[in-house]
């Protein structure tokens, strides 16, 4: 069966929505929404190919662009190659050109069965937040938890909880505090922990450390539990491949306090580890809001953060 080589573009805007058109009627998966794009012509980039089909389509000149994802799908009647980048810098006003219907989308109110099914992995990945807090010190029970529930008022809504060198006793407590105080909130929380505790907590996340990562033989959670981990080089990015984690962050980037004489890799290093993984990569090291945009240049789906957030917690997007 032939494979079908396929250029797709995801432009977000600041107000975090995302452009859909409407797939014709006649065409394969046709009434379904779907995120821009078209074939690439032999021997075509897919940068190319995707600049081309945005022109001819929707009517912009896409001017930056950086890779996303690709994803590989059998409808058993076709099989596509889904080559997919984030558009970051385009001029002129989005139109259905060739009459189809497009829209701005909330990410959050994106419907997996409005889309051609080779598009899940695509929706999945655009709805991780630009930004992830991570827990730190403090200097008492009474202090972690006004900072977390500055965080969590600050809008993020993403936060991992790091056991480090506490107790498991005391990290359940912890934990379990957490999740009731955020019970009825719009936030996520993810444990950095053990895969044995991870089993008895009330939290659906979990976070693995790059020494777990490097005892894996296979993914250690259910499909419907998310997954991540910690990574330092391409050895280990290609392990959490392997593994089935659902996104990574990658360290250090910049010089950090909490890793004071370790070499950061600097941000071209970062850019080319990032486009040879597969798996979403967010930026921790030194990251602040103000480097959400050069993550992203960089093809990272955004910055993990300490210090940033919980020593002064900023208003998030």
């Amino acid at each position: 069966m032939k494979l079908v080589h396929v250029a797709v573009g995801v432009l977000i805007d600041q107000h975090q929505r995302v452009l859909v058109a409407l797939r014709n009627a006649n065409a394969h998966q046709g009434g379904l929404w779907e995120f821009p794009g078209g074939k690439c012509e032999p021997g075509e980039h897919v940068s190319e190919a995707l600049r081309r089909e945005f022109f001819e389509e929707i009517g912009i000149e896409v001017t930056h662009d950086v890779p996303l994802c690709e994803i590989r799908h059998d409808y058993g009647d076709k099989q596509v190659r889904l080559e997919v980048r984030r558009i970051i810098a385009y001029t002129g006003e989005p139109i259905g050109k060739e009459g189809q219907a497009i829209r701005w989308q909330k990410l959050s109110e994106l419907k997996v069965e409005e889309f051609p099914a080779a598009n899940a992995a695509i929706i999945q990945r655009i709805q991780l937040p630009e930004c992830i807090a991570i827990t730190g010190n403090c200097e008492s029970e009474q202090d972690f938890l006004q900072r977390f529930d500055r965080i969590v008022a600050a809008g993020l809504g993403l936060i991992h909880l790091r056991q480090g060198s506490m107790s498991d006793e005391v990290f359940f407590a912890r934990v379990t505090q957490c999740a009731l105080r955020s019970r009825d909130l719009p936030v996520r929380l993810v444990a950095n922990t053990s895969l044995a505790l991870f089993d008895v907590l009330p939290v659906s996340e979990l976070h693995i450390s790059s020494a777990i990562l490097a005892s894996l033989e296979s993914r250690p959670v259910a499909s419907n539990i998310r997954l991540s981990a910690s990574c330092h080089s391409l050895t280990q990015l290609q392990q959490a491949q392997s593994a089935g984690v659902d996104y990574v962050f990658l360290s250090p980037v910049a010089e950090t306090t909490s890793h004071l004489g370790q070499t950061p890799l600097g941000w071209d290093a970062f850019a080319n580890l990032v486009a040879q993984s597969t798996v979403p990569v967010y930026a921790l090291g030194g990251m602040g809001m103000q480097h959400i945009n050069k993550a992203q240049h960089c093809g990272a789906a955004g910055i993990a953060a300490i210090s940033a957030f919980w020593e002064s917690t900023q208003q998030a997007n």
